[in-house]
């Protein structure tokens, strides 16, 4: 189990507060790591850091809304003040702000999600490149099955989310003479805030729900195991990578 071993490690996770991003920072943490908890509300982020404290864990919470191009510095540099170094980011936190088609969509509502989903995962990670050249670092960018295959009513999610898959395939290329690795997780239908509007509407998850093989939706946890694979030494020779964990949606029911 050395491989999977992240003592000595920071790892900042962003949209962390809750959900598959919470999920991901303790796991991280369980194996040693140093996490950094991130989200706008610098209460939640506090709450959950202390939370991982009384386990035993290693970890502060930043306040940090990534469409804020100063809070994004600002997180970066918090962290370096804290714990010196940056060897794994997870680009997670991300908006839905809309369901619907996507004529249906202002300018506004494009602004925002491409703003949060693609931007600040573009300069995050740029911002953190100096740290992570350090030490090879990894970088794990949570995209969705929807950036691979068209729902209906998540359109410009979807953009956002295949923008993503390219972005991480790009950092890979790029970034790997540096020792960095980027890859790319895409969940299926989870049970988050973000999933809300499917998994409350029961008749609408009965429908998702028939057409996966494993018939049910995923809880946050179930993303956490590749994400550990692919900060740490165990996924030392993947990098490029687009990973499901959609209990099989992408190959149907």
């Amino acid at each position: 189990m050395k491989a999977f071993d992240l003592t000595g490690k920071v790892a900042i996770i962003t949209g962390s507060s809750k959900g598959i991003g919470e999920a991901m920072a303790l796991t991280l943490a369980e194996a040693g790591a140093k996490v950094v908890i991130s989200s706008r509300k610098q209460e939640a982020v506090d709450a959950v850091a202390a939370a991982f404290k009384a386990q035993g864990l290693e970890a502060i919470g930043i306040a940090c809304h990534v469409g804020d191009s100063d809070q994004r510095q600002a997180l970066v540099e918090k962290t370096i003040a804290a714990y010196g170094r940056i060897d794994i980011l997870i680009n997670n936190a991300a908006i839905n702000p809309i369901f619907g088609p996507v004529e249906d969509a202002s300018e506004d509502a494009f602004d925002k999600i491409m703003n949060v989903n693609v931007k600040a995962v573009w300069h995050l990670s740029n911002l953190c490149l100096p740290y992570l050249k350090d030490g090879g670092g990894s970088i794990i960018n949570i995209s969705s099955v929807e950036g691979l295959h068209p729902g209906f009513g998540l359109g410009l999610y979807s953009v956002s989310k295949a923008a993503v898959l390219m972005l991480t395939k790009n950092q890979a290329k790029e970034w790997g003479r540096h020792g960095i690795r980027a890859n790319a997780i895409c969940p299926g239908l989870v049970k988050t805030k973000l999933s809300e509007a499917l998994w409350q509407d029961e008749k609408l998850l009965h429908k998702l729900e028939k057409h996966l093989p494993l018939s049910r939706m995923a809880q946050p946890e179930e993303m956490t195991g590749l994400a550990l694979l692919l900060a740490s030494e165990a996924g030392s020779y993947m990098t490029g990578g687009v990973y499901t964990a959609d209990g099989g949606y992408l190959i149907g029911g």
